[in-house]
C-alpha cells in the first residue's frame, strides 16, 4: 500500500495557522462526543516490518479527529467549499456534511458555496456565492452532480486570497483531483505569505482513485458498481450474436484502478487494457491475435479499456511528439475507445472473419450518479475530518485514508504525484486470473 518513495516525518508536518486555545464546543455536545485526538498522535506510514530486522524509523502521518482546543472562534468564523473539475458521486454529499458539521456540530457563523469552480474565487470571472442553509442542501445528497457548480482551470492565487479576505472567509474547504489541490497549495502559500488567519483544508476526489497517500477517495465505489453494470450488459451483447464483442470504455486517465475493479467486480471481462500495461494491437502476441483466439474458442469476448490507455500508440501514429493539456494542466486524450473499435473491425474484416461489436462508452453516466450507501458513509467521513482539522487552525493539508485511519496529508506531499496501479501487485494479478487474457 505505501507510496514510493516514502517521505520523511518532515515532509509530513502539517501547517497550523497558530495556536488552539478556544474550548470546543464539541465538548458540551449532547450526547457527549468521545475521546479527543492529541497533536502527536501519528498513523505509522508502514506498518509492515519483517521479524528479527531493526524496525524502520517511525515515520507518519498526523492523525485526524477533533481536537479538545481549537484555533477560531465559532460563532465569529466564515467557512466556504469550492468544488472543482469533473463530476464525481458523492460531491453534493460532501458539500451536504461539510455544511452540517459546521453549523450544526460547530456553530460555525456562515458557510458559503462557491459557484463554478476556482472562477467564483475570481470577481472578474465568476458568480457571486451563494450562502448555504438548511432548506438548499436538505436533499441534495440524493442528487449526483454539485449544486455549487464546477469548471476547469486554475486562478490566481492572489486574485482568490484577495477575494477570500473581502468576503470574510477564514475556512476554505476544496473538494477535487490533484488539480484542485495543487490549486488549494498555491493559496495556502499565498495566504502564508500574507500572514492570513485562512485555513485551507481539502477533500480529495477522483473517480480514477489516484490520489497519493489516500487509499481511496469517495466516489470510486459508486462509479465501480455502475461499471459493472455495464460492464454486465456488454456481455449480454456479445453472447448475443455469433462472434460477438462487448467493448467498454472506462475513466482512468493515468491510473486503471476503475477499469480493474470493475473487472474484477463483474467476472465478464475477457482483456482489460490499462494505462499502467503497455497496449500492443498487432503481431501474435497482440490484442487483436489474442481476441482472434478467444473469440474461435468461445465465439465472444469483452474487452474494457481505460480511456488513459494506449495514448503514447495514439499519438505515434499522429505524429505528436508530445501530450497537449487542458486549462487544468491535464493530458487532452486521443479517443482510445473509439480507436479500437475501428481497429478491431477492420482486423477481423480484413482477414474474413467479421466480428459483431457493440461499443459503450459510460463514461458521462457513471461520474454522474449520486452516491450509494458505501460512499455516502464515505463523503461523511472525509467531510467530518476536515471539519475537525480547519477549526483546528491546521492548513495547507487534505484529509486522507491511510491503514484505515483518517489522517492530515500535507498538500505539498501529494500534490503532482499520482497513485498508479502496480502490475506486480495483487489487483492486477486478480484481473489476469479472472480475464484470463494472457493464456489467449
Amino acid at each position: 500500500m505505501p507510496d514510493s518513495p516514502t517521505p520523511t516525518q518532515q515532509e509530513l508536518a502539517v501547517s497550523t495557522l497558530g495556536p488552539c486555545e478556544i474550548p470546543t464546543p464539541l465538548a458540551e455536545a449532547k450526547g457527549g462526543h468521545g475521546r479527543f485526538i492529541e497533536d502527536d498522535t501519528r498513523v505509522m506510514y508502514d506498518v509492515v516490518f519483517h521479524e528479527g530486522h531493526d524496525p524502520k524509523p517511525a515515520i507518519g502521518f498526523e492523525r485526524a479527529g477533533p481536537r479538545e482546543k481549537i484555533h477560531f472562534q465559532p460563532a465569529k468564523s466564515k467557512a466556504a467549499i469550492v468544488t472543482c473539475g469533473g463530476l464525481c458521486p458523492g460531491l453534493n454529499n460532501v458539500v451536504r456534511n461539510l455544511f452540517y458539521m459546521h453549523r450544526r456540530h460547530y456553530g460555525t457563523a456562515e458557510v458559503l458555496g462557491i459557484r463554478n469552480g476556482y472562477q467564483g474565487l475570481n470577481p472578474a470571472e465568476g458568480q457571486e456565492p451563494i450562502t448555504l442553509t438548511d432548506s438548499l442542501v436538505s436533499s441534495i445528497h440524493h442528487q449526483g452532480g454539485t449544486l455549487l457548480g464546477t469548471s476547469r482551470g486554475p486562478q490566481d492565487p492572489r486574485v482568490t486570497v484577495d477575494f477570500l479576505q473581502s468576503q470574510g472567509v477564514n475556512i476554505l474547504h476544496t473538494i477535487g483531483g490533484d488539480g484542485t489541490q495543487r490549486g488549494a497549495h498555491a493559496i495556502a502559500q499565498e495566504v502564508a505569505r500574507r500572514g492570513a488567519d485562512i485555513a485551507v483544508v481539502g477533500v480529495p476526489k477522483t473517480i480514477d482513485n489516484d490520489i497519493r497517500h489516500c487509499y481511496q477517495t469517495f466516489g470510486f465505489m459508486s462509479a465501480v458498481a455502475e461499471a459493472e453494470r455495464v460492464i454486465d450488459r456488454a456481455h449480454v451483447e456479445a453472447i448475443s450474436v455469433p462472434r460477438g464483442v462487448g467493448l467498454v470504455k472506462l475513466m482512468g486517465r493515468h491510473a486503471g484502478f476503475l477499469a480493474a475493479s470493475a473487472t474484477i467486480a463483474s467476472g465478464e471481462v475477457n482483456f482489460t487494457i490499462i494505462p499502467e500495461a503497455p497496449l500492443v494491437l498487432d503481431g501474435q502476441d497482440g490484442l487483436l491475435a489474442r481476441l482472434g483466439r478467444r473469440l474461435d474458442a468461445s465465439d465472444h469476448a469483452v474487452v474494457v479499456v481505460a480511456e488513459g490507455a494506449g495514448q503514447e500508440l495514439l499519438r505515434a501514429e499522429k505524429g505528436d511528439h508530445a501530450p497537449r493539456v487542458d486549462a487544468s494542466g491535464n493530458e487532452l486524450l486521443s479517443d482510445i475507445g473509439l480507436y479500437l473499435r475501428k481497429r478491431i473491425k477492420q482486423h477481423f474484416a480484413d482477414i474474413g472473419n467479421p466480428v459483431e461489436l457493440k461499443y459503450i462508452d459510460p463514461s458521462y453516466y457513471v461520474r454522474s450518479v449520486h452516491a450509494n450507501a458505501y460512499d455516502s458513509l464515505m463523503t461523511e467521513k472525509f467531510a467530518r475530518h476536515a471539519v475537525h482539522a480547519a477549526m483546528a487552525g491546521k492548513t495547507d493539508l487534505f484529509i486522507g485514508i491511510w491503514q484505515g485511519h483518517m489522517v492530515h496529508v500535507p498538500l505539498s506531499a501529494s500534490c503532482g504525484q499520482e497513485r498508479r496501479l502496480s502490475t506486480g501487485r495483487d489487483m492486477w494479478s486478480a484481473v489476469l486470473t479472472i480475464t484470463g487474457q494472457e493464456r489467449w
